[in-house]
């Protein structure tokens, strides 16, 4: 039986606790393994400021942010390097300003290296990792629907998009959606959202994903991003519970005791992205939340989560992370360690 095949998932993900200067600042990874990051995904914890996303295929100083809608700004001063294990900021107050506490979540991609891909009708550019189930996707707007090679060779569970230099919305793909029409947005609150063709009516397969010819995936004009997810046994895992209004709340088995779990609430428009890690939160319960659609600072008492050997638990009693009734919450989730090594020790 393969249990997994990542042993050290600190070679893939990590993340960074810092303390902003308003200067040059270089941030230093303190995983098992060194981690060259190719996406970073980082937010202010002490005060409200944007989130920021830097990625190696688009470049230094072109941030996006989850939590709203703008074009790229490719004049930050934010991430100027990326770095063997880390990445160095410049005085970008939204990404370093001075005595606030920040985190930055990290992937690993292809070190920065691109490859021309026609697996779709539409040749999209994809830096892959196929170990780890994560690749960055950028193409020009053809203005019909069609098919993105994203370079996998799996499936991908999570599909999300955004375009970088139009204002259109962020759109989300999850393979726990019953339906080939539904999306979330990541800049919002609202809940599944049902649009007819939005995925090209198809579901990711091993080579594309769809897309239509929606402002939001791929207008003529615009260009595109996507990062996709692919489930890796032991490393990563994207899925679906029900909260049950307790605080001996719903058991998520993930095969992996988790570094980052992110949460929504399908069926509720009124609460958010939840974010919750185990460098912020490090003993259980784990409750310092941000939420990818919010710049507010760093909450408490959102999450509630426990952090298992072998998945997570939630201890709220309510919402966000388990409302009872019929809500239904979607998660992302990523490792710290796999429940049981290559080798198939515990």
């Amino acid at each position: 039986m393969a249990y997994t095949t990542i042993d050290d998932p600190s070679a893939y993900f990590q993340t960074a606790l810092y303390t902003g200067n308003s200067n040059y600042n270089t941030i230093t990874n303190d995983g098992n393994s060194d981690l060259a990051p190719d996406l970073i995904w980082g937010k202010c914890r002490s005060t409200t400021k944007t989130h920021y996303l830097y990625d190696s295929t688009r470049g230094v100083e072109k941030r996006i942010e989850s939590d709203n809608a703008s074009v790229e700004d490719s004049s930050t001063n934010g991430v100027l390097n990326f770095y063997t294990d880390g990445f160095r900021l410049g005085s970008g107050n939204t990404e370093n300003d001075n005595g606030e506490s920040f985190v930055a979540w990290q992937w690993k991609a292809n070190g920065g290296t691109t490859a021309s891909n026609t697996s779709g009708s539409i040749t999209s550019t994809v830096q892959a990792n196929t170990n780890a189930g994560f690749s960055i996707v950028t193409w020009a707007g053809s203005g019909n629907a069609g098919t993105i090679g994203h370079g996998l060779g799996a499936a991908p569970k999570v599909v999300i998009v955004k375009a970088i230099n139009s204002a259109t919305s962020w759109a989300v793909f999850h393979g726990a959606f019953s339906s080939d029409d539904a999306y979330m947005v990541l800049q919002t609150t609202a809940g599944a959202v049902s649009q007819a063709g939005i995925w090209n009516n198809q579901y990711p397969s091993s080579t594309v994903f769809g897309v239509s010819s929606d402002a939001w995936l791929n207008a003529t004009g615009s260009t595109y991003v996507a990062y996709c997810f692919a489930e890796k046994q032991g490393y990563s895992k994207f899925g679906t519970y029900y909260g049950n209004g307790s605080t001996d709340g719903a058991f998520v088995y993930l095969g992996f005791k988790p570094a980052l779990v992110i949460t929504k609430v399908v069926s509720d428009p009124n609460y958010g992205w939840v974010m919750a890690d185990n460098a912020r939160g490090p003993f259980n319960e784990n409750d310092p939340s941000v939420y990818a659609n919010s710049s507010a600072a760093e909450t408490t008492n959102d999450a509630n989560l426990d952090f298992l050997s072998n998945g997570f638990k939630c201890r709220g009693s309510t919402y966000p992370a388990n409302a009872g009734g019929t809500n239904t919450n979607i998660y992302m989730a990523f490792a710290e360690n796999p429940f049981v090594t290559s080798t198939g020790v515990p």
